[in-house]
């Protein structure tokens, strides 16, 4: 099943990501494969099993802030909540986030395939990551009403399919169907 797909490691090649070089250092260390499900638990740091905290990545989320403050997409407030302040990160480059939202709206309207398998992967893997973080609503309110419901209705199909049948039939995503079915879960 797509749920106990194991990750093997076939590069240890740095990437240039500090996150992603932590990630397969962790992955080269462990002593037997792990499942998708686990990774993720170990990465973004929601597992309490004691024998696998050394493998858990440490404050992902800030870390993945700082990366985009020093691109530049979002950028460093201190907001003052009555008693504490805190840090947040408001996009300071709404134009790369209206690149993707472009992106996504036009792969399930203009240039829609009605085939999964033949969609470009790394949108595949967008519109998955989008709809896992409850974001797709926000992606595509900006479109009239029937292009809404038409890309809502091309999603839900899409994100309703079979994770394991679709990974089963998958030439190189198998990968997003196994994070789409973690995330199902």
């Amino acid at each position: 099943s797509a749920l106990s797909f194991q990750v093997l490691l076939k590069s240890d090649a740095p990437t240039g990501d500090v996150l992603l070089d932590e990630t397969l250092r962790h992955m080269k260390a462990t002593e037997c494969a792990e499942t998708v499900q686990t990774w993720i638990e170990l990465l973004t740091g929601e597992t309490w099993n004691p024998f696998k905290l050394q493998y858990q990545l440490r404050n992902v989320r800030e870390r993945i802030a700082k990366a985009l403050v020093e691109k530049g997409i979002l950028t460093t407030e201190k907001q003052n909540f009555l008693l504490f302040d805190m840090t947040t990160h408001p996009i300071s480059n709404a134009t790369e986030k209206q690149r993707l939202v472009k992106k996504l709206q036009e792969s399930v309207l203009e240039r829609w395939v009605n085939d999964p398998h033949r969609m470009d992967r790394r949108t595949l893997a967008l519109l998955v990551l989008a709809h896992s973080s409850d974001v797709l609503d926000n992606v595509f309110a900006s479109l009239a009403d029937d292009k809404y419901d038409v890309a809502m209705n091309r999603t839900k199909d899409l994100l309703d399919m079979d994770p394991e049948v679709e990974a089963a039939k998958a030439r190189g995503t198998e990968m997003i169907w196994a994070v789409l079915a973690a995330f199902n879960k």
